[in-house]
């Protein structure tokens, strides 16, 4: 899995190293702790309309927000999902 820099703006990541982080970091996860696609989707479009969101990431908690939205534990640090 592509390491993540934490001292790295998402500004320093081609698009091809972001969504390997993003999708690397889905498939290393086991099944039961994903949510259905349908769900994910779901969140995502709530993240989209919200003022937080910045470059795939959350202003409020600094997560990608394609990785918690796929977690079945994932939420959102407004309960609007």
């Amino acid at each position: 899995m592509t390491k993540i820099c934490t001292r790295c703006l998402l500004k320093d990541f081609s698009k091809e190293q972001y969504e390997a982080i993003v999708i690397n970091g889905l498939s290393s996860l086991p099944k039961e702790d994903l949510t259905t696609d349908l769900e994910s989707s779901r969140r995502l479009a709530i993240c989209k309309d919200c003022s937080k969101l910045n470059q795939g990431t959350c202003l409020a908690c600094g997560c990608f927000v394609e990785l918690r939205a796929a977690l079945t534990k994932g939420m959102c640090p407004y309960s609007k999902w």
